[in-house]
């Protein structure tokens, strides 16, 4: 009696089962070891189509040269804390007070208050006064209504007296030389005649305030004693 022995493949790995699975097997290979090829096939090109697809997917949105334009983004709504470095050598924060207490301010952040406008009681645009002549501005795009802006915000929000920038670098760069507690606009001097007119000025203002309190105290005086 001759014995046959049945041919065995060995495998190694996964691909070559899956590639045995394939091919022409041995017919007594049971259904649970068929099932079990055909998921390990279909897995393996599931792998294999999501790895083209991530890699095609990275190329389109990672090319090799960005030209995105840097763009400046709106300013967070959320406070951001500003740290100082005071810790250099030859520095001179660490010895002047006053520059521990001021907070850090931003350049030319009276410009946000260009285009706003004044309206009275009666909804009527309140007329801008003029400046005088020899109030001229300082830096980017500094306009008239800008430079009264800043005057007006200097001398509501600071004691100290308004003398413009005395330094004759800000002209070349007023980022660097610009100095932050005073308004945007050249060092000016005033005169005797300057403070003469402003008092005329006020005088009169205060007449024809007094005259137009006495006209209403008249009106409302005649109209609570009623006809006689």
């Amino acid at each position: 009696m001759e014995r046959k022995s049945i041919p065995v493949k060995c495998i190694l790995n996964k691909p070559q089962l899956v590639r045995g699975l394939s091919g022409n097997l041995h017919p007594d290979v049971n259904a649970s070891h068929s099932r079990a090829g055909r998921s390990l096939l279909t897995k393996v090109q599931r792998s294999r189509h999501k790895h083209h697809y991530e890699t095609n997917h990275q190329i389109r949105l990672k090319p090799d040269l960005n030209t995105t334009l840097p763009v400046r983004q709106t300013a967070s709504i959320f406070k951001q804390p500003v740290t100082k470095v005071t810790n250099h050598p030859n520095n001179k924060v660490k010895t002047d007070p006053q520059k521990a207490v001021d907070q850090p301010k931003q350049l030319f952040w009276e410009r946000k208050l260009s285009g706003l406008n004044a309206f009275d009681i009666a909804e009527e645009l309140v007329k801008t006064m003029d400046l005088p002549k020899g109030l001229q501005g300082v830096g980017p795009a500094c306009s008239d209504k800008t430079l009264l802006s800043s005057i007006a915000s200097a001398l509501h929000t600071s004691p100290a007296p308004v003398t413009g920038q005395l330094t004759a670098a800000v002209e070349k760069n007023p980022g660097v030389w610009l100095n932050t507690s005073q308004p945007l606009c050249k060092a000016f001097v005033v005169t005797d005649d300057d403070i003469r007119k402003q008092e005329d000025m006020v005088q009169s203002v205060r007449r024809r305030l007094e005259e137009a309190l006495m006209a209403d105290m008249w009106t409302r005086r005649n109209h609570s004693q009623g006809p006689t």
